[in-house]
């Protein structure tokens, strides 16, 4: 949108052509087809679609199992009551609950002063040997 207007010194001379191409139609015309491109790319949803059960449950009409370890403050380790002698025997027991088809939950007891890697040690062997039900239970105790 410019003149050339030139001091060719002569007045039989032909005005030289304009050899530059207009950009602002172009420009437009790419503005109007990016603005078109963003509008009509989907929305990614990265969800994950699940298949819920609908309604409830019916309850159970078998009462779990229930295993109590108890780890006392010297390391003393009990199955129901009954103190353990030693690691294997314990591991042996835990071995037996896990191969349970229906498998006995396992509530864990420590001592409030029991140190803490004897308590890991019993959770390391439930885990490494497959017991899948096992908490810990009497945390109030800690709170104080």
């Amino acid at each position: 949108m410019g003149m050339n207007v030139g001091s060719s010194g002569g007045s039989n001379a032909d005005p030289e052509p304009m050899i530059e191409m207009n950009m602002t139609p172009l420009i437009d015309v790419m503005l109007v087809l990016i603005i078109m491109l963003i509008i009509t790319i989907p929305i990614q949803n990265h969800a994950v679609n699940l298949n819920m059960p609908v309604g409830t449950p019916p309850p159970s009409t078998i009462k779990p199992e229930v295993v109590s370890i108890d780890v006392d403050f010297d390391g003393t380790v009990f199955w129901n009551g009954q103190a353990i002698p030693n690691r294997e025997t314990l591991e042996y027991r835990l071995q037996v609950v896990a191969k349970t088809p229906n498998q006995p939950e396992v509530h864990l007891r420590p001592n409030k002063l029991v140190p803490y890697k004897e308590v890991a040690a019993v959770m390391a062997s439930a885990q490494r040997l497959g017991v899948t039900k096992i908490g810990l239970v009497g945390n109030e105790q800690f709170l104080q």
